[in-house]
């Protein structure tokens, strides 16, 4: 398995660029909860030493790819070497009320905010984002498949995917929500969440449209 590395940090920071975020994010596809967004930012020194996986623990790549115990290891080395790194959230009213594009990029830009350090340019998982302060389009590479290619974005998609597996995860242990089983399926449009909402109805925290596409598609 080939795993992401810092060359595209590696050959900014010979451009001069100082300060290099990754962003990801995760949960666009769910059928509940918000979508979440990181943001991850490594020093030079960093990018130019560190080998992946860093140990024989630790390995840096798309969290879809680790296993939880993976993602716990490494977001806690992440956090403890990164530069900074921030937490962004769109809640399932914004997803609702603007749709999950919007939603995600609002997501992204409270991201990069809270990384606690003056980003000077970002490298993105696929897409570019529109109106943050300081870092228009042409300081912004965006990456197809980057959260397998660039260890900052795959930083930021680890960091996100811890956060939001344990806010679902005690979502789900509430008495009102205990029967879609988010403890287990993190709000993804399992078999079992699925025919939980078909059994009992949606409930705030489900995404109007995509129950409604679904359920419309079942009826059909």
């Amino acid at each position: 398995m080939t795993l992401p590395d810092f060359s595209f940090e590696h050959r900014l920071h010979k451009m001069g660029r100082k300060l290099i975020a990754g962003i990801d994010e995760v949960g666009r596809g769910c059928f509940a909860g918000p979508v979440i967004a990181g943001c991850v930012v490594f020093n030079k020194q960093i990018t130019q030493f560190t080998n992946n996986p860093i140990d024989e623990e630790i390995i840096i790549n798309d969290s879809k790819q680790l296993t939880p115990r993976q993602r716990e290891i490494a977001d806690k080395w992440i956090k403890k070497n990164a530069a900074g790194f921030g937490i962004g959230t769109a809640s399932v009213s914004q997803i609702n009320r603007l749709g999950i594009k919007k939603a995600t990029e609002i997501a992204f830009r409270k991201a990069i905010k809270n990384c606690g350090v003056e980003v000077d340019y970002l490298l993105i998982d696929a897409f570019y984002i529109p109106y943050v302060k300081g870092l228009r389009r042409r300081n912004q590479k965006a990456i197809i498949h980057g959260d397998t290619m660039s260890i900052s974005i795959s930083a930021a998609s680890i960091i996100a995917k811890v956060y939001r597996d344990k806010l679902m995860t005690e979502l789900g242990k509430k008495a009102k929500y205990k029967k879609y089983g988010w403890d287990r399926n993190k709000g993804y449009g399992t078999k079992e969440h699925r025919n939980s909402i078909l059994k009992y109805g949606a409930v705030r925290l489900h995404r109007k449209q995509f129950v409604r596409n679904y359920v419309s598609f079942q009826v059909q």
